[in-house]
């Protein structure tokens, strides 16, 4: 495969989440604490909003401005990589997060859950503690406590977007070779 060429400035990704908040300056605060984050940038515009906001998660900056009265609601859903999901889970909560799926080991290899911020942004903290190959991975999926938690990550997060009390959960279809 060839290398992709990318015309991101040095310092930024090829694509860059962007997030519209209720509270921006909030937002990158609550970043900052929960997921170690550097802000880059707060532009605070004549009628007090935030216009642009930077904020720096390991190697991707993330982009965010305070929505207007009259714009629609724009959740969004981060998967952010950690060193120790257990950590910035705790601190995501410490700094005003939900739960919206409980830490677990998957059968990709990673450790991770859900949190709903205060903003209505939910982030997927993940962290890696195992490379799996893809076989390996597959087998996993078949195992009762991989198998369960993706139906639960599925069924939580469906629950959660839905607001349905019961969310729904469809397994994984390994494709033909």
């Amino acid at each position: 495969m060839p290398q992709q060429k990318t015309a991101a400035p040095k310092g930024y990704t090829s694509v860059a989440p962007w997030v519209v908040t209720d509270d921006t300056g909030a937002f990158l605060d609550f970043v900052a604490q929960a997921f170690e984050g550097e802000e880059l940038a707060r532009v605070v515009t004549e009628d007090g909003l935030v216009g642009h906001g930077e904020i720096r998660v390991g190697d991707t900056v993330v982009l965010a401005f305070d929505r207007r009265a009259d714009w629609p609601v724009m959740p969004s859903l981060l998967r952010v990589f950690v060193t120790d999901a257990d950590e910035a889970f705790s601190r995501a909560l410490a700094a005003g997060a939900q739960v919206v799926t409980a830490l677990t080991n998957d059968a990709f290899g990673q450790r991770g859950g859900r949190v709903r911020d205060p903003f209505g942004t939910i982030w997927w903290v993940v962290s890696r503690v195992e490379d799996v190959p893809e076989a390996e991975m597959w087998a996993r999926l078949q195992e009762p406590t991989y198998a369960k938690a993706m139906r639960v990550a599925q069924e939580t997060l469906d629950a959660e977007l839905s607001g349905r009390r019961e969310g729904r959960s469809s397994a994984p279809v390994r494709r033909p070779d």
